[in-house]
């Protein structure tokens, strides 16, 4: 498969890259019609192309021109019926697509107390290490990204378990919630009762008294969905990345939101996206996002392309800019709206970047932070992790679909269909569960940036 006319290189049934032309040493290769590197050694038509004859362009914080694109067409409006979904109306107005009760604890040393309390109503423990012992930003983001979650409406209701003597103390920690009233919150201090589990089973039964429980038709222009990649291979970007990319159109266009993350993996790929900005400030919020991220690789004494993974280059990904040319397309061609800090909620409908890391189980955490109902993962080495929301798994390759079905709840490479993929998003929105969901897998993990006491 040869994808754009320009491309020196074709993706062949092993996902692997082939030369269409002779390489001379020190030329870029072509693929998606851009550089996804440079040759270091001469290269002939039908050679393999890959880690062994290529080497990434990728650098040093760059400084970057606006070139916007020209605004598109307005599309056409459909004299269908705008699609719903069925979710629940939450007392601030939001809609979740889920009902669960979330136990949530402020430091990591009450995680058996809230894995005990989610298991005893069918709920879940959003367990994790931190929450003390941590200083100044690395601890804001922990405060911050558990505060997020516990305002997210899939949360039918929200138990906060604090120990006592944590940095991220109970009495901060509601300060940092703000007004609660809308919300179906109870707090829980392990230290203070006799029987922290049997309180903590009081608030649980007063929660699941005042939780919403009828589902009611909700235009999709109220979904908001998260994209992301993991376990890519060299399929990544020709089946389950466009077709996310072409969904996430498809709900822009009806009023929705889609959210893309994972910022180093849109270096190479960026100006494709800075060009998309809606005007100078977001785009100079897009420069700020990318050039911070190379800079946190430098106050760590790493470079920036140290990236792909070992199972992207067995799946064909050479280059850091050859899997962000992929990943980025799951972000379709709608025009970037808002770019969002860590743990930072959408705020405009349409297209919005989030700063985060590319680790998949980091990045699907704060997706859900952000305020995404479901996230949409494509994969084409496959993984069977999901974070506290429906993690759609969309696999790039047909092997993948049929060695783990379940794992895996779209087969991008034999239905393409957007409609239909858009059908099934739906059906996961209105209540039907996802594979992560029908598989226990049900995490949050949470980005880290500092030193521990």
């Amino acid at each position: 498969m040869i994808i754009n006319p320009i491309d020196n290189v074709e993706v062949r049934e092993d996902g692997h890259k082939y030369a269409i032309k002779p390489i001379r040493t020190g030329e870029n290769v072509i693929k998606y019609g851009m550089p996804i590197g440079h040759a270091t050694a001469d290269i002939a038509v039908g050679d393999h192309v890959h880690v062994h004859n290529v080497a990434t362009n990728l650098g040093d914080c760059l400084e970057y021109e606006y070139r916007p694109e020209p605004a598109a067409a307005a599309p056409r409006k459909s004299a269908a019926a705008v699609p719903v979904f069925k979710g629940y109306r939450r007392k601030d107005g939001r809609v979740g697509v889920r009902n669960e009760i979330w136990v949530v604890p402020t430091v990591g040393c009450v995680n058996n107390l809230a894995d005990r309390l989610a298991a005893a109503c069918g709920g879940i423990a959003l367990t994790h290490p931190y929450g003390c012992s941590q200083l100044g930003d690395d601890h804001e983001m922990t405060a911050n990204l558990l505060a997020a979650l516990c305002r997210h409406p899939n949360a039918g209701g929200v138990l906060v378990v604090g120990l006592g003597c944590e940095n991220n103390t109970l009495e901060s920690f509601r300060r940092r919630l703000g007004d609660v009233s809308n919300l179906n919150i109870r707090f829980l201090l392990a230290q203070d009762p006799g029987d922290e589990y049997g309180r903590g089973l009081e608030l649980i039964r007063e929660l699941e008294a005042e939780r919403v429980n009828e589902r009611v038709e909700v235009p999709v222009s109220e979904l908001v969905v998260g994209l992301k990649c993991g376990g890519s291979d060299g399929f990544s970007g020709l089946t389950a990345n466009p077709l996310v990319g072409r969904f996430s159109d498809w709900l822009v266009e009806r009023g929705g939101s889609s959210v893309l993350t994972e910022v180093p993996e849109m270096f190479g790929a960026e100006t494709l996206l800075m060009n998309r900005c809606k005007d100078r400030e977001t785009f100079d919020k897009c420069v700020s996002m990318i050039n911070d991220f190379k800079r946190y690789y430098e106050s760590h004494n790493q470079v920036c392309y140290e990236n792909p993974s070992p199972g992207n280059k067995a799946g064909g990904i050479t280059t850091l800019e050859d899997k962000s040319l992929g990943c980025v397309q799951k972000g379709g061609s709608s025009k970037v709206v808002d770019v969002l800090g860590y743990a930072e909620r959408v705020k405009e409908r349409g297209l919005s970047l989030l700063t985060g890391p590319g680790n998949d189980l980091v990045a699907a955490t704060v997706l859900a932070a952000s305020g995404c109902h479901i996230v949409l993962f494509t994969t084409g080495r496959g993984t069977p992790f999901g974070t506290v929301v429906p993690t759609m798994k969309i696999s790039t390759n047909d092997t993948l679909a049929k060695n783990k079905p379940h794992w895996i709840d779209w087969n991008a490479m034999s239905n393409p269909d957007t409609e239909a993929f858009a059908a099934k998003v739906i059906a996961v929105a209105s209540g039907e569960s996802a594979a992560n969901e029908r598989f226990g897998a049900r995490e949050i993990a949470i980005f880290k940036d500092g030193v521990t006491l």
